[in-house]
């Protein structure tokens, strides 16, 4: 089936029998709702023993690289995120104003999606790797080419791209604080803030993530220049959802044991972080160890991402700064990040709770508790029962009873939202927005409360957004 279709009826049929089946057969009993949890055994690759803790473990895949099978070999079976190196960079994808060329990034993403990969879109907005006729350019010619850009590039890989850099590297370097000197941030200050709400309109269900480097040590005058804007972003409602911290730790820019503080300061207003571009000079073990430990310790950071495969593949091999050295073997550093991985928390870095309706007050209820898949989703009255629980996965699933996924049954208007045993699918991914909106990852529509009903008993379905709160939920 297609990577973003619902799977037909009957294999949706056979998908229930068999868990009938498996459940009858484990439990000998059809009521279980929630299987005993799992023992926490060892995993064997990067992204598996990462994914015990609902995080990821991804590494930046070259294009050029993709025929060499050897390399192929390695991030195929060690990581579960893929982000393009340079192919989705505006020089890459815009070489001529108005002109798309999605060649490169389409095969590293057709390879990760092939491989059973999620992918990080890298970089929407960004003073270098600008082709040209974008240099040439300034004032307010610049911020439309910007915003034609970003409109470019979402709306080719919509519904496709789990989280994308949208902004990268605007501070300068330094003590000073401030915003770098670049051709975009001479369009007028405002151009981040105008970058992030033109790329939540292409793609309300991609997480919208600023990324930058030097930003990991929590004393330094950038990073808390980062921290003021995402904090003013947030009170502001610019949709922001994470923060990529790139973690090229080197001589000049050594890892601090403060960047935990980092991690921790910034999920504290409210957004997911990540480690977006690790490398470290002489790939020491222990700090490798280190980085890892400080996104298991911070619940709302989503997972790292090495820059590379093997240290011949990066862009400092001078260093030797990745998990692999250039014949393909395991380094130390690799050793010690996935014991530190499999030693982590199986605890996802999520959190159940209730998702309250904004106008309504009341909470999404899964009727009378059932279980059964198909059962449409309404509102009543919050109670704190089961039925009225969601877990977010970082995956974008929401589930209820542990196994159940909140599930789309249709892309249209009025498109019925139900529970559903999770498979996996696109109709069961969903995007929670930083301005309260669910928007199904399929369907780019909103969970919405039918005919704009407050009482018990409303039904809940899938709409066009339109920002009413009817279409707006908290969730506790």
């Amino acid at each position: 089936m297609g990577s973003y279709a619902l799977p037909p009826p009957d294999v949706r049929q056979r998908l229930r029998v068999l868990l009938t089946a498996l459940v009858i057969g484990a439990l000998g009993a059809v009521g279980a709702l929630v299987a005993p949890p799992r023992a926490h055994a060892a995993e064997s690759t990067l992204g598996a023993a990462a994914a015990q803790s609902g995080r990821y473990f991804g590494t930046a895949i070259a294009s050029g690289r993709l025929g060499d099978s050897a390399y192929t070999s390695i991030a195929g079976r060690e990581f579960n995120v893929v982000t393009p190196e340079n192919e989705m960079k505006i020089d890459a994808t815009e070489p001529q104003r108005g002109q798309f060329n999605f060649t490169a990034g389409d095969r590293v993403y057709n390879w990760a999606v092939q491989n059973g990969k999620r992918v990080r879109g890298h970089t929407l907005a960004w003073h270098s790797q600008q082709p040209g006729w974008m240099q040439s350019l300034g004032g307010g010619t610049l911020r439309q080419a910007m915003i034609d850009h970003i409109n470019g590039v979402m709306s080719h890989y919509k519904g496709k791209i789990a989280q994308w850099d949208v902004v990268n590297e605007a501070f300068a370097d330094g003590s000073s604080g401030a915003r770098r000197d670049s051709n975009l941030q001479r369009t007028g200050n405002d151009w981040i803030e105008v970058a992030f709400r033109t790329a939540r309109a292409a793609d309300p269900a991609a997480k919208l993530c600023y990324n930058d480097y030097n930003v990991e040590n929590w004393t330094w005058a950038k990073t808390q220049a980062m921290y003021s804007m995402v904090r003013d972003f947030k009170q502001r409602g610019v949709p922001i959802d994470c923060v990529g911290f790139q973690s090229h730790f080197n001589n000049d820019s050594p890892y601090n044991s403060n960047f935990r503080t980092t991690l921790q300061s910034f999920a504290a207003l409210g957004v997911d972080v990540a480690i977006t571009e690790l490398d470290i000079q002489g790939a020491s073990a222990t700090t490798y160890a280190n980085v890892t430990n400080d996104c298991l310790a911070v619940p709302r950071c989503l997972g790292l991402t090495v820059w590379g495969v093997r240290d011949t593949d990066s862009w400092r091999s001078e260093q030797t700064p990745l998990l692999f050295n250039g014949n393909g073997g395991k380094k130390p550093a690799y050793t010690a990040v996935l014991d530190a991985l499999n030693s982590g928390s199986t605890t996802p870095p999520t959190d159940a709770g209730q998702v309250k309706g904004v106008a309504s007050g009341r909470c999404l209820d899964v009727p009378g508790a059932s279980t059964a898949d198909g059962t449409q989703l309404q509102l009543w009255d919050c109670h704190n029962g089961t039925n009225q629980r969601w877990t977010s996965t970082t995956a974008g699933e929401l589930r209820v009873y542990g196994d159940k996924c909140l599930d789309a049954a249709g892309t249209g208007n009025g498109a019925k939202v139900q529970i559903y045993s999770c498979w996996g699918g696109d109709n069961q991914k969903w995007r929670l927005n930083s301005d309260g909106s669910i928007v199904g990852v399929q369907s780019g529509l909103c969970l919405d409360a039918a005919a704009s009903g407050t009482a018990n008993g409303t039904l809940i379905q899938l709409y066009s957004c339109w920002n009413s709160g009817n279409q707006h939920w908290t969730r506790t």
